[in-house]
């Protein structure tokens, strides 16, 4: 994949999540014109926490349209919730799935450059977000994760806009090989070995594959997954 289009861009403001007990940037509404994109993010955008959202790795979160269609089908009493902003990106990504992009993969996008930085690691908010207590094992285990782009060089982006692809560094890691690392084959020795030794890999992932190279198991992810208390 060299191409994909820009859908739509959207930021959010902090604001109470759920039942009202935890704040959270999730809430994704729809730009028009052009947004600047920095390495802290877009413009107008905030996260509620800071430590695990946000941040140079993980500036801009985007999501494939094709996703909507196919969790609206697996849950139709929810149907009505699965449209652009829903998962909290802040780029709707037509023409592209994980499955086409190489982690590191660099595209010129409107004024800026972006990078493929990382997948993204669901955590609970998204079950209060769909008012689903498993919302997030579901997105996780479906593969439908969506995915962060660092921003190289700062520049405006607008919906529309078409990104394309200047260099694949790392063809061999497509994302969906990623998710199955991370998800599936968790304890492939060298496949985890070979990830841990990329350059630019952000610093959590590689902690993570070396611990699992030393310990022999795999982290606990209810932390990340089930909603504290």
């Amino acid at each position: 994949m060299t191409r994909f289009v820009v859908a739509g861009v959207r930021t959010g403001r902090i604001a109470p999540l759920g039942s009202g007990q935890v704040l959270s940037g999730i809430d994704k509404h729809c730009r028009t014109g052009r947004v600047m994109a920095r390495q802290s993010g877009l413009d107008g955008d905030e996260q509620g926490d800071t430590t695990r959202h946000g941040g140079p790795d993980k500036a801009l979160h985007a999501y494939p349209v094709r996703h909507y269609r196919l969790w609206a089908e697996e849950l139709p009493l929810r149907a009505a919730r699965f449209r652009p902003g829903a998962f909290g990106e802040n780029l709707v990504i037509g023409g592209a799935t994980e499955a086409d992009l190489c982690l590191f993969d660099i595209y010129r996008l409107g004024g800026a450059v972006v990078e493929v930085s990382q997948l993204r690691q669901p955590c609970w908010k998204l079950d209060l977000r769909f008012d689903l207590p498993d919302m997030a094992r579901r997105v996780q285990d479906s593969g439908r994760t969506g995915w962060y782009f660092r921003v190289v060089t700062e520049g405006e982006i607008a919906s529309g806009d078409t990104a394309e692809l200047i260099a694949r560094p790392q063809p061999g890691w497509p994302l969906d090989r990623v998710w199955r690392l991370l998800y599936r084959e968790t304890l492939d020795r060298e496949a985890l070995a070979a990830f841990a030794a990329l350059a630019g890999l952000p610093d959590n992932w590689r902690r993570m594959a070396a611990n699992r190279l030393r310990r022999g198991r795999v982290e606990d992810w209810r932390p990340r997954l089930d909603r504290p208390g």
